[in-house]
């Protein structure tokens, strides 16, 4: 009786060991995923493109004449007061002069100086016949007082004697103007370096002066240099008056509105700043992308709320987050936990260590995050990056318990 029941006992211990190492061997193993909670917090949509600074109004500064640049002292980054001088411009030296040239101004000289010696002779003659008709004035006068001569010779006297005078004075300034004549002659002759950069009425130069107080941004000419007309030699603007322009997708200028918030990141600071879209401009433009498309994009001006940091300058890259929709509190899951069902979005929701076909309604979506309309409830356990092997009722195992 004790050896059947043993063997009875020994023969379920026996099946019971082959029913576990059965239910072992087919028994279905978990599949490792990663998981994430569904949450309902703020949620921003943007338009995320790289932008530029730039000073609001900056003045180019140019030369109004044709002249010879001092060298310029002052460095970029250099503050400037308005009507500060930044450099001057003296006049230009007289070009070179051929060997033809230089024969014909020696001729001219030469003609010169001949004339100014005729007009020398002319005022000595025009001298010597003032002195006769004064010294026949004088002696009609002494005349005159005892009546031997009339006073119709005596008035004829005192005008032939004006008559010289007047023709005295007329060679004077006839000398003069040979002289000048000659002077002029002289000077055509001067070759470039023989004379100092000096003009008339002790007027060495012209002052290039800074329109506003602000910085040098940038300086087109250093070195001492010929200048032509309309020259750009510097430019200057005022660091805090200062914008972000960005271009953007014309399909993505259509969803920002002027006013709309922006966050500027990536500027070289530790936190971003804060904007606001000034306007849209009304054009649009073609950009070849680094893939080689084509695009139509519309620049957008920004406005800092806040006055720009003392290190943010001209021309410095940004990157601008414009807000095209905002909420205080979305319902939002990870966009690598929803996929395409059917046409429609769905998620592997866990019940029980099981995954379970969930489909959702989906809002608004960005890089990262995606807008659960309806579907799914804040704290609902989801499936991260569902593979092909992943089902309806899959058996789960949470990825990060199982390491």
């Amino acid at each position: 009786m004790a050896s059947m029941l043993f063997k009875s006992l020994t023969g379920l211990a026996a099946a019971a060991i082959v029913g576990g190492v059965i239910y072992i061997a087919f028994k279905p193993n978990p599949v490792l995923v990663d998981l994430a909670t569904v949450s309902q917090e703020a949620m921003l949509v943007t338009v995320e493109e790289d932008g530029i600074t730039r000073i609001r109004n900056v003045y180019a500064i140019s030369s109004p004449i044709a002249g010879h640049l001092d060298r310029v002292i002052k460095s970029v980054g250099d503050p400037i007061g308005a009507g500060e001088a930044i450099t001057r411009i003296h006049p230009l030296d007289p070009p070179f002069i051929d060997t033809r040239t230089h024969t014909e101004l020696m001729a001219a000289i030469d003609a010169a100086r001949s004339s100014v010696a005729l007009a020398e002779v002319e005022l000595t003659r025009a001298r010597t016949a003032r002195d006769l008709a004064k010294a026949s004035q004088d002696r009609a006068m002494e005349l005159a007082r005892t009546n031997f001569v009339s006073d119709s010779v005596l008035e004829r006297m005192v005008g032939e004697v004006d008559l010289a005078n007047a023709q005295v004075a007329s060679a004077e300034a006839m000398i003069a103007l040979r002289r000048a004549e000659l002077a002029s002659a002289e000077a055509r002759l001067t070759q470039p370096g023989q004379t100092p950069i000096q003009a008339a009425n002790g007027q060495c130069c012209i002052e290039i002066v800074s329109p506003i107080d602000g910085t040098i941004l940038s300086l087109n000419a250093k070195s001492e240099q010929a200048a032509s007309v309309g020259q750009l030699i510097a430019e200057v603007g005022n660091p805090a008056d200062l914008e972000i322009t960005v271009d953007v997708l014309s399909a993505d200028a259509v969803r920002v509105q002027p006013g709309s918030r922006v966050l500027i990141s990536d500027w070289g600071g530790d936190q971003a700043l804060e904007a606001v879209v000034e306007r849209i401009e009304p054009s649009g433009f073609t950009k070849v992308s680094a893939l080689g498309i084509s695009e139509q994009r519309v620049n957008a001006i920004l406005t800092l709320k806040d006055p720009p940091p003392d290190d943010l300058g001209h021309g410095f890259r940004v990157l601008a987050n414009l807000v095209t929709w905002s909420s205080p509190a979305a319902l939002q899951v990870p966009v690598s936990a929803i996929y395409r069902a059917n046409g429609d979005w769905a998620v592997f929701r866990i019940e029980d260590s099981t995954a379970r076909v969930t489909p959702v309604e989906i809002g608004h979506l960005t890089d990262r995050t995606a807008e659960v309309l309806s579907g799914l409830d804040a704290g609902d356990r989801i499936v991260l990056y569902p593979g092909d092997t992943l089902e309806d009722g899959s058996l789960i195992a949470d990825r990060a318990t199982a390491d």
